[in-house]
């Protein structure tokens, strides 16, 4: 027969409660570790947001056939893509540009390469895939003159290809994030083609233009306003109609400038491409690229919005994603616009695109590429892309010829 259980004594009683005590202490510095780790990587994802930053290598020099005048690559899914590209190496001034593909297998693809490169030329293997393709003005071959144009941060460059004939209709282009001025000379021609000037900008934090007070992007809550000095040059040359072309977050820029600008009454229309509409968008896109956990996400969002984040980020002011929302202001718009996006991105989602369209059919009209991935639809389908821009232009009653 079993003995009587006893009941628990005054020392078991405490055995138990300080046994508690050390499992809740434990929770509670794990919990307390596991936060701290979440904010830490929650700012570092908001610093990079807001961080400017160069051309990054993202793929590899396999080899350079000078004489068959090819070049191999890495595999990637942008290096692997159908169209006329260009190339920047590591290290070197070389800027090459590239054409269709000669053979592809599992791990490389062959370019035909249209730059000349001496037998003995020397490159470094890693290199940035880029879709450029005209690095320098002058590769247009196009009457175009160099200016500044004064804005709140300083002189920001611009280029300005005239019209072939007097014209009050401007498009004014704008780049995106992490890239200069020089991104898109592409677009140039189409425009010159219908008899439109073309002013080329920079905006401050470039690399061209000058550094704002905290050197860190505004995602275009601030930027927006050096587009709108380039708005208020043309006007006093001659502007009577601007178009607003942005690029990726030149898009966002642009959309801004729209809704902001004293000189909205002069804006004739916007054409984007890759645009980004909304900024939350983007970052959840990107942080499930990343695999970072949704509460990271979250943080990043709210770090960026916030006054504590903008001491944290040095970033000068909390950044007003609320006000970057162009889904959210659809009904603020005032302007038609032609959006040209790559349903298979890769980094700015066409989700924000489609529900702008969605929101507003009577001034969005929507032309979805797919296989072009992000700023890259000039070089995948120029004549798509140009016809579909300079047919636009022609029902906005914006085109000369």
């Amino acid at each position: 027969m079993n003995a009587p259980r006893r009941a628990a004594g005054p020392r078991a009683s405490q055995r138990t409660t300080a046994a508690l005590r050390l499992t809740l202490s434990a929770l509670g510095l794990a919990l307390a570790a596991s936060g701290t780790a979440l904010g830490a990587v929650s700012l570092r994802v908001a610093r990079t947001v807001v961080q400017p930053a160069g051309r990054r290598p993202d793929t590899r020099i396999v080899r350079l056939d000078a004489a068959a005048q090819t070049i191999t690559l890495e595999r990637t899914p942008d290096t692997a893509l159908p169209g006329r590209y260009g190339l920047f190496t590591v290290g070197s001034t070389d800027y090459l540009r590239l054409g269709s593909i000669v053979s592809e297998d599992a791990e490389t693809v062959t370019r035909k390469l249209l730059t000349h490169v001496p037998a003995d030329g020397d490159l470094a293997a890693e290199a940035a895939f880029s879709g450029w393709y005209f690095d320098r003005p002058e590769d247009l071959l196009l009457p175009f003159h160099a200016l500044d144009i004064d804005t709140g941060v300083g002189a920001c460059p611009a280029w300005e290809f005239p019209a072939d004939v007097d014209t009050d209709v401007w498009v004014v282009q704008v780049h995106g994030r992490g890239t200069t001025r020089s991104e898109t000379l592409r677009a140039v021609p189409a425009f010159h083609a219908l008899g439109i000037t073309s002013l080329v900008v920079s905006y401050r934090n470039d690399g061209d233009a000058p550094r704002s007070p905290s050197g860190t992007y505004a995602l275009g809550a601030t930027e927006w306003r050096d587009v709108d000095a380039a708005i208020g040059y043309a006007r006093r040359h001659g502007a009577r109609r601007v178009l607003l072309m942005g690029w990726s977050m030149g898009g966002a820029l642009s959309l801004q400038a729209a809704l902001e600008s004293p000189h909205a009454d002069v804006i004739a229309g916007l054409v984007l491409d890759s645009p980004v509409v909304d900024w939350r968008t983007v970052l959840r896109f990107q942080g499930r690229a990343m695999r970072l956990p949704q509460p990271v996400i979250a943080l990043a969002q709210r770090t960026l919005g916030s006054t504590w984040g903008a001491a944290a980020l040095r970033s000068g002011e909390p950044i007003p994603l609320d006000r970057l929302d162009g889904v959210a202001r659809s009904a603020e718009l005032r302007h038609p616009v032609l959006i040209l996006h790559s349903d298979d991105d890769g980094f700015v989602p066409s989700d924000a695109s489609h529900a702008l369209a969605d929101a507003r059919p009577d001034l969005v009209t929507m032309e979805t590429f797919s296989i072009a991935r992000h700023t890259k639809l000039w070089n995948y389908d120029e004549t798509r892309w140009s016809t579909a821009i300079q047919d636009w232009v022609r029902r906005q009653g914006l085109a000369r010829s």
